[in-house]
């Protein structure tokens, strides 16, 4: 267990504890637009770190189950409390949120499952893509676009579809990956209920 708490496993812990910050930062109260820039600023942090920890790892060569296991979760629970503050607020539809949390508690069982069996499930390029894009959509949620685009002299409009654009993208990718991901462990991991090909 000591071999698995290196450097890169220590950033991914530290993207795990900057979601009770986010969330303080988002939810305290602070007068926009600061509060709002402060919430995409430590979400944009803990998001950046994705990339650090895995950098580290491979140039460490220090690639662990438990950082496999640790760096998606990370991602989830990060993901996960955004959209559900977001939605509380009423800046993100419920379904979109509802959406994207089924599938991150779906996969997350199937590694859980697949973990059990021996077997790992690291994240794959389209995995990658949909945290990715779903960084890309709650940060433009958080920031205050509207005020940006009225400054710029663009409708309000243009502001709202890009938006929903952003938001049927990462719903799109988020379901077609998680699909991806139980297509791939056909023949690898047991289901309960099924067997194993």
């Amino acid at each position: 267990m000591t071999q698995q708490l290196n450097l890169a496993n220590a950033v991914t812990v530290s993207r795990i504890l900057l979601v009770p910050v986010f969330l303080v930062v988002l939810l305290s109260g602070i007068p926009a637009p600061c509060g709002d820039v402060a919430a995409a600023a430590v979400f944009v942090l803990a998001a950046a770190t994705d990339k650090l920890d895995g950098y580290i790892a491979r140039r460490r060569r220090s690639v662990t189950a438990l950082g496999q296991f640790l760096d998606p979760l990370a991602d989830k629970l990060l993901v996960a409390a955004a959209l559900i503050a977001l939605v509380g607020q009423q800046r993100v539809a419920a379904w979109i949120a509802t959406v994207i949390i089924v599938r991150e508690v779906a996969v997350s069982g199937l590694r859980a499952v697949a973990a059990s069996q021996g077997v790992s499930i690291p994240a794959d390029r389209y995995g990658k893509l949909k945290t990715a894009l779903q960084t890309v959509y709650i940060v433009y949620v958080l920031v205050p676009t509207g005020d940006i685009a009225r400054s710029l002299g663009v409708p309000l409009a243009v502001a709202t579809a890009v938006a929903w654009i952003l938001a049927a993208l990462v719903v799109v990718v988020t379901l077609a990956s998680g699909a991806r991901y139980f297509l791939s462990a056909r023949g690898v991991v047991r289901l309960p209920g099924g067997a194993t090909r």
